[in-house]
Order: C-alpha cells, then sequence, then structure tokens
C-alpha cells in the first residue's frame, strides 16, 4: 500500500491542456489505449486521433507507437485521463503552415480521401484541396488521387476557423513556368525548328517548338496573301519555322513559317525581265499607288502617276483589291527588292501591237494610219 501511496505521491499532476507522451498498448474499435508514464492510463478516443474521419483506430496508430497527445479530461472516477493526438498535431502545425504560406514553398501531402468537391489530406490539421486547384485543367476523377503523395502550397488559411485551403495546381503552374523559361533561354532568333500546330486564330497560329507555343503572325504564314490561316494550315500539322524574336520575360516567342522557306524573290523572280508585260492582282491600294502580285508573294508597285494616260488623284479611284490588271514591268532592284510597275505603259503597249497587226493586214501599201486613227477613243479620253 505505501508503494501505491508513494507513487501516487510522485506522480505528476495532469490538467487539460498539457502534453503528454505514451506508448500504444491497446487498439480497439473505439479508442486508443496509451502507457504514459502515469498512475492512470491514458486513452484516444477515435474522433481525437486524426483531424479527417477514421473508420478505425488501426488506420492510425498501432500497438507500440509512440504518441504525443494533448490532455483534455483527467477522469478521476474512471482512471483515465483523456487524450488528444489531433490537438497535439495541431499545435505548431499553424505555425508552419502559416510559414509556407508566406514562402509559398511547395511541400508534399498524402491524400487520405476523395470527397465531393476535391481531395483531404492531413497535416496537422484537416486540409483541403479544392477540385479547381488539383490541376491545370479540370480533373473528372478525382479518386485516382487516393493515397497519392502530391506537392501542393498553401493557398488559403485561417487558423480561427479551422480552414486550410492547399493547391496543387500553383505547383504545377510554376513548374511548366519554369521549364518553359528553360527552353525560352534556349531558343536563339534566327533559328530554324520544327513545330506542331496547336491553334488557329484570326490573326495566327500558335505552334509548339519542343514544350513552348509561338506566334505565327497571319503575315508570316505565307510569302503570298492569307485572308484565313486556314487557306494554309489546321491543327495538328507539323511545319518548320524560323524564330523571329524570343522574350523570356514575356514568355512570347514570334515566329515565321514563310521565312523557313525559299522567299519567291529567290525561286520566281528569274521569269520576270524589265520591259515583260504580264498579269497580276491588286493586292493593296494605298493613295500613292497599288501593290500588284505577280506571283505568289512576289509583288510591284504601280505609282498613282502609272496607273493611266489621264490625271488620278488617288489610286482608289481607278483600282481597287482584287482586280486582275495588266502590268508592264519598268524595273527590277532584287537587293531592294522592288518592282516598278505600269498599267498606262502596258496598255500602250497592247495598243502598239494592235497597230502593227492593222498595218500589217493592210499591207506594205496600206493607208499609213496612225495610232490616233484607231484608238482616237481611248486617247480623248
Amino acid at each position: 500500500m505505501s508503494d501505491e501511496m508513494n507513487e501516487m505521491v510522485t506522480a505528476p499532476t495532469l490538467s487539460p491542456g498539457d502534453e503528454v507522451t505514451g506508448t500504444v498498448t491497446e487498439v480497439d474499435d473505439k479508442k486508443v489505449t496509451l502507457d504514459i508514464g502515469h498512475p492512470m492510463l491514458g486513452i484516444i478516443p477515435i474522433r481525437e486521433l486524426s483531424a479527417l474521419h477514421v473508420e478505425h483506430p488501426s488506420q492510425v496508430l498501432s500497438v507500440g507507437d509512440e504518441v504525443r497527445a494533448v490532455v483534455l479530461k483527467v477522469d478521476d472516477q474512471a482512471g483515465v485521463v483523456v487524450l488528444s493526438k489531433r490537438a497535439a498535431d495541431a499545435r505548431g502545425a499553424w505555425d508552419v503552415l502559416r510559414e509556407r504560406y508566406e514562402t509559398q514553398e511547395p511541400f508534399e501531402v498524402i491524400v487520405q480521401d476523395v470527397v465531393k468537391g476535391g481531395l483531404v489530406t492531413d497535416v496537422g490539421v484537416r486540409g483541403f484541396i479544392p477540385a479547381s486547384l488539383v490541376g491545370t485543367k479540370f480533373v473528372e476523377d478525382l479518386s485516382q488521387f487516393k493515397g497519392q503523395t502530391v506537392r501542393v502550397v498553401v493557398s488559403e488559411i485561417d487558423p480561427e476557423q479551422n480552414k486550410l485551403i492547399l493547391s496543387r495546381r500553383a505547383v504545377l503552374e510554376r513548374e511548366q513556368h519554369e521549364r518553359e523559361q528553360q527552353i525560352l533561354r534556349s531558343i536563339q532568333p534566327g533559328e530554324v525548328l520544327e513545330g506542331t500546330v496547336r491553334r488557329l486564330t484570326n490573326f495566327g497560329v500558335f505552334v509548339d517548338v519542343g514544350g513552348v507555343d509561338g506566334l505565327v503572325h497571319v503575315s508570316e504564314l505565307a510569302w503570298h496573301h492569307v485572308n484565313s490561316p486556314s487557306e494554309v494550315v489546321k491543327e495538328g500539322d507539323r511545319v518548320r519555322v524560323k524564330v523571329l524574336r524570343v522574350n523570356p520575360e514575356s514568355g512570347r516567342i514570334s515566329l515565321s513559317i514563310k521565312e523557313a522557306t525559299p522567299s519567291p524573290w529567290e525561286t520566281a523572280l528569274g521569269d520576270l525581265r524589265e520591259g515583260d508585260v504580264v498579269e497580276g492582282v491588286v493586292r493593296r491600294v494605298v493613295d500613292f499607288g497599288a501593290f500588284v502580285e505577280l506571283k505568289p508573294g512576289l509583288e510591284g508597285l504601280v505609282h498613282v502617276s502609272q496607273i493611266a494616260h489621264q490625271h488620278v488623284a488617288k489610286a482608289s479611284d481607278r483600282l481597287e483589291e482584287g482586280q486582275h490588271v495588266r502590268v508592264k514591268i519598268l524595273g527590277i532592284d532584287p537587293e531592294r527588292r522592288r518592282i516598278s510597275l505600269s498599267i498606262k505603259e502596258a496598255e500602250g503597249t497592247r495598243n502598239r501591237r494592235e497597230f502593227d497587226r492593222f498595218n500589217e493586214r493592210q499591207g506594205s501599201g496600206g493607208t499609213g494610219a496612225t495610232l490616233g486613227d484607231i484608238f482616237g477613243d481611248l486617247f480623248k479620253r
């Protein structure tokens, strides 16, 4: 009896809020029993084992495990100390989590459960990963993540409301951004790369070049005029592109499909010579003249003074986009990539041919008709 009295006298006094350490001696359906080095046994009710729902205490603890717990109640009549592992886990956890929220440092968690709207994990407190923060895209089947270890950052934290929101998406987006930055730093202007057409827009197409998307503006799709990107490419096409500009800060890459192919100035110019009269299509009309496409991607300028024999104030008074015209090549400057054209000279050349043919029909002793006799109306306009 004296030994028991001495033990009770020397046993530490326990009060609610105290923290103790004990060893698991028994696990049953409703609780876990601990040896806490005290005359009274410690018990942890199933609801106090974890911040998450637990079906059976054996999911959390086994006989022999060492456990930290917080005293909830000292029941002298029952001879037990009611403990909470959940409360002990939460102590200090909020401080660590608040620091992680401030630094946005990723850390690993194990997904314990899948509930409506997201994933649940235990990080000393209950952490929730909403479905919208699970991936960079919508994840239809969340069950694949149960039991998996994922990297997350703290998105929202409110200890008073026991609220902790975690985000896996933020980690994935950061990792993707880092990969893109590495790729962007490795790409140099002037390089010719292969890529895959990912998306078509009204202003151009986006091409994946090794993990990052670059924009091919509609004006850089082909050497000839393009009204719609779908005229040239479709999604999934493999294309060769030349890198025009790279901006790692903004993550933008400007690409050109036409610059990755031979220029018509190199391939088609040999078919044209000064003095030739050819047909073309008016592509652009400006006040000082019109640009006429002679071959795909090969344009020349008809100055306003070369549109007609009569005075023309603005090119749009006589010409419009899409109009087919005959032009005479006045000059070719390959170095400056300029071709000078004339509509009125082409008309004059045609008239001269008509005049020559007329005189040939009259014979060498013909009437000696003049251009004015045959084309009087034209020259009087």
